[in-house]
C-alpha cells in the first residue's frame, strides 16, 4: 500500500512541477512581449530587435481601417521598420511614439500554448497615451525559443473596425 500511495506521491509532485515550469515560460513569454512592445513605443531599436529571432522567415503584419501591410524575412522587418525608429521620437507631440508615464498599454491575455520551443500567443491590446485614441488590435504571436531565451518570429495585428 505505502508504494501506491508512493507512487500517487510522486505523480502530483511531478504534475505539480510540470504546472510550475508552464507558468514560468508563460511569463517570460509575456514579458518579451511587452518588451517588444514599450520599446517599439519607446523608440528603442537596440532593445526591439533584440526582442526579435533574426530569421528568414520572420514575418509582421499589420491591417486597420487604413490599410494592411505585411512584411517578410527579418533583413526586410529590420529595413521597413529603420525610418520609423530615425524619425520618431519619444515626447514628440506629433510623432505616433510616446515615452514616460502618459503611456499604458492594456492587454487582456488570451491563449498561450507551449509546444517544446515555439510557443503560440493570442491577446487583445489597447495603448492608452492621453494624446491619440489608439485602435484596439487583436494580436498574434508565434515565438521561438534559443538558446534558453523565447524570441519574437511572427506579429500578426489586427485593429477593431469600426472602432466603438
Amino acid at each position: 500500500m505505502k508504494t501506491k500511495h508512493g507512487f500517487l506521491l510522486l505523480g502530483y509532485f511531478s504534475l505539480f512541477l510540470i504546472s510550475a515550469s508552464a507558468q514560468d515560460e508563460a511569463k517570460a513569454i509575456q514579458a518579451i512581449i511587452e518588451k517588444e512592445t514599450f520599446s517599439f513605443q519607446n523608440v528603442d531599436h537596440k532593445t526591439w530587435e533584440d526582442s526579435w529571432l533574426k530569421v528568414p522567415y520572420a514575418y509582421w503584419s499589420y491591417s486597420d481601417s487604413t490599410g494592411t501591410s505585411f512584411v517578410q524575412g527579418w533583413d526586410a522587418i529590420n529595413k521597413s521598420f529603420e525610418a520609423y525608429f530615425k524619425t520618431q521620437v519619444a515626447n514628440r507631440q506629433i510623432d505616433v511614439a510616446r515615452k514616460g508615464s502618459a503611456i499604458s498599454i492594456e492587454r487582456k491575455w488570451g491563449e498561450i500554448r507551449i509546444y517544446k520551443t515555439g510557443a503560440y500567443v493570442q491577446y487583445i491590446q489597447k495603448v492608452k497615451d492621453g494624446l491619440i485614441d489608439r485602435d484596439e488590435t487583436s494580436q498574434i504571436r508565434f515565438l521561438e525559443k534559443k538558446d534558453g531565451k523565447w524570441k519574437i518570429v511572427y506579429v500578426g495585428i489586427i485593429a477593431k473596425y469600426p472602432a466603438e
